[in-house]
């Protein structure tokens, strides 16, 4: 079955965006490879204020290679390549696609859809981008809602940048957690590992002449 991944930047102090849904204050670092996460989903789910702040931006609320839902009761409902608003109840649509053959859901953005569908049971991973800056105030990453326990799976931190990457499961039976893939060797480590491997062959070629 699918995994419902909610993956997420969030700064220091809880926020996922600010007061009118700026996220400039997100730090980059070269070393996230963006191209090796989105290739670990095929789906991505999304409430109405998500998708407002990305077409107030110049975007169509479409993710490259990603199928698209976007759940909300005020917006038209549409089908379209790569995307649908539905006014559909979130936990069905979610449950139906958990279903399917395929990647990954990617929970994208959206405290309260994430606390509808954590509530509901159905979301198996947090994953949190935890950037070194405070806002002060915006949108927090989740509204109240009942106890969940969550297990540590990974963790990476970015030392040039101060970004900490953790990745938890949500203690749940049939909950699995995922591990960060996504992160460029540096390139201390890159060579290091190159030597190893140069030293291993030179290893199994000088014992297979002896």
């Amino acid at each position: 079955m699918k995994r419902l991944r909610y993956q997420v930047a969030v700064s220091l102090d809880g926020f996922l965006a600010g007061p009118n849904g700026e996220y400039d204050w997100i730090v980059g670092d070269s070393s996230i490879d963006f191209g090796a996460l989105f290739k670990e989903f095929d789906t991505a789910v999304m409430g109405r204020k998500t998708y407002e702040v990305m077409t107030a931006q110049g975007g169509d609320g479409m993710l490259t290679g990603l199928d698209v839902v976007v759940f909300s009761k005020s917006l038209p409902t549409r089908t379209a390549k790569g995307i649908r608003i539905t006014n559909e109840e979130a936990s069905g649509v979610v449950t139906a696609l958990k279903k399917q053959p395929g990647k990954d859901i990617w929970l994208f953005g959206g405290g309260e859809l994430f606390r509808s569908l954590l509530d509901a049971g159905l979301v198996d991973t947090v994953e949190l981008a935890l950037m070194p800056v405070m806002i002060g105030s915006g949108i927090p990453l989740l509204p109240p809602g009942t106890l969940t326990k969550l297990e540590l799976v990974d963790q990476k931190v970015l030392p040039a940048s101060g970004i900490v990457f953790v990745s938890y499961r949500v203690r749940r039976r049939g909950a699995r957690g995922a591990r960060i893939r996504y992160i460029k060797p540096r390139r201390r480590e890159a060579r290091g590992n190159r030597a190893d491997g140069t030293r291993a062959t030179a290893r199994k070629k000088s014992g297979a002449t002896r």
